[in-house]
């Protein structure tokens, strides 16, 4: 138990990062139009990039590996879809009298929750083999927590949610991150492997291409404040850039 202390401890860590993108919620402001903007738009560009740039990239290649080129381009595309198509399911049953902020807040969480899940035993599993490699990856993951715990609370907030139920949504989808460290270190590599983890990575991506485009966007271009759309977007990828690159 003391060699996993320290890896849970990190996975902890980053999970609890998210918190921090909550916090925007105590920002207070007289441009509420150009702050949703702005942090949406930071979201949405955060949310694209780690799909293109780490998820994907990540997750194909063991999949190739494990059932060859053609199956296995077949499988990615259908997981990926699967992820797509599940946050259109989730919209419909999110009830019509809500608004489109409130749905945008419900559907990050839930993906959210699903993202970082992986994200925490991958935390773990790279601190429990070697601790530098454990520290910068939490480091990394910390950096892009902040912007999907903005994803969560800013949409719920100013859709009517108090600050208090904010904080708690935004808890929730934090937490799932050393929830799967502590999993992956209870079962560790008897059921947990790299193809297991491929997969619920291109699912995710799934889901996070299909939350930025089909709800965020479009929720951005009804607000219509294009400069602080194109602001928060390169800002976004310049931070994504300076993680994965």
């Amino acid at each position: 138990m003391k060699n996993a202390i320290i890896p849970l401890l990190l996975s902890l860590l980053a999970g609890l990062s998210t918190l921090i993108g909550g916090l925007f919620i105590f920002i207070r402001t007289n441009k509420v139009g150009e702050f949703i903007t702005l942090s949406l738009s930071l979201s949405l560009g955060i949310m694209i990039s780690i799909s293109i740039l780490d998820l994907i990239p990540m997750s194909v290649p063991i999949i190739l590996n494990n059932y060859g080129v053609i199956y296995g381009i077949i499988i990615s595309f259908l997981t990926f879809l699967l992820g797509y198509l599940f946050i259109y399911i989730l919209e419909k049953r999110i009830k019509n009298n809500n608004s489109n902020l409130y749905k945008i807040g419900i559907i990050s969480m839930i993906s959210m929750i699903l993202h970082n899940f992986p994200e925490g035993i991958a935390v773990f599993m790279s601190a429990y083999t070697n601790l530098n490699l454990g520290i910068k990856m939490c480091a990394a993951i910390m950096l892009h927590n902040i912007p999907e715990g903005i994803a969560i609370s800013i949409p719920l907030y100013y859709s009517g949610e108090s600050r208090g139920s904010v904080i708690k949504k935004t808890l929730i989808s934090g937490i799932s991150e050393p929830i799967g460290a502590l999993l992956s270190y209870i079962f560790l590599s008897r059921v947990i492997n790299k193809l297991f983890l491929s997969f619920i990575l291109i699912f995710v991506s799934g889901l996070m291409i299909s939350l930025s485009i089909n709800n965020i966007l479009k929720e951005l271009i009804k607000i219509g404040i294009t400069k602080y759309i194109i602001i928060g977007i390169i800002i976004s990828v310049v931070i994504a850039l300076f993680i994965f690159l």
